[in-house]
């Protein structure tokens, strides 16, 4: 029975092995700030849900009001809803904020692994898309706590 023997190991010059080390790094770094967009979108789907269940149940409820159906107090209405909104849209705020910190300190540990030579930094660090969206349903749950707490803005 022939025996086979293994391929010899193929050895890498010190600078090969560095690049790769680099590239990796730089790889976990996106994946880190990728899992922080992760986070961000799934306080946006929460956020979400409680502003519009919030803004939904106060139509419905106004709709109701002149009806026989619905005995309630003059505003349990508009408490309930504003109660959702701002629920959802402190968890947005706070959601921002949290992510705000933590790419701060993300971006600070890339620039001194950079600085160090340890990592190349020549992959941009965009500005977050996520953070962009994040900010415009704050402001749309601004809106529908001006329009349904005062009666003015677009809804």
């Amino acid at each position: 029975m022939a025996t086979t023997a293994a391929p010899p190991a193929r050895s890498t010059p010190h600078g090969e092995s560095d690049t790769l080390a680099e590239v990796r790094t730089g790889l976990a770094f996106q994946r880190t700030r990728m899992s922080a967009d992760r986070t961000l979108m799934a306080v946006i789907r929460t956020s979400m849900s409680l502003i519009s269940f919030g803004f939904t149940i106060f139509k419905l409820l106004e709709k109701l009001k002149g009806t026989t159906l619905l005995a309630e107090g003059p505003h349990s209405a508009r408490n309930f809803s504003l109660a959702m909104i701002l629920l959802g849209v402190g968890a947005l705020l706070l959601g921002i904020v949290y992510h705000l910190f933590f790419m701060t300190e993300l971006r600070s540990q890339r620039n001194e692994l950079t600085h160090a030579a340890m990592l190349r930094g020549k992959s941009g660090f965009p500005v977050s898309m996520t953070l962009i969206v994040a900010l415009c349903l704050v402001v749309i749950g601004v809106l529908a706590v001006a329009s349904i707490g005062f009666g003015s803005g677009p809804f």
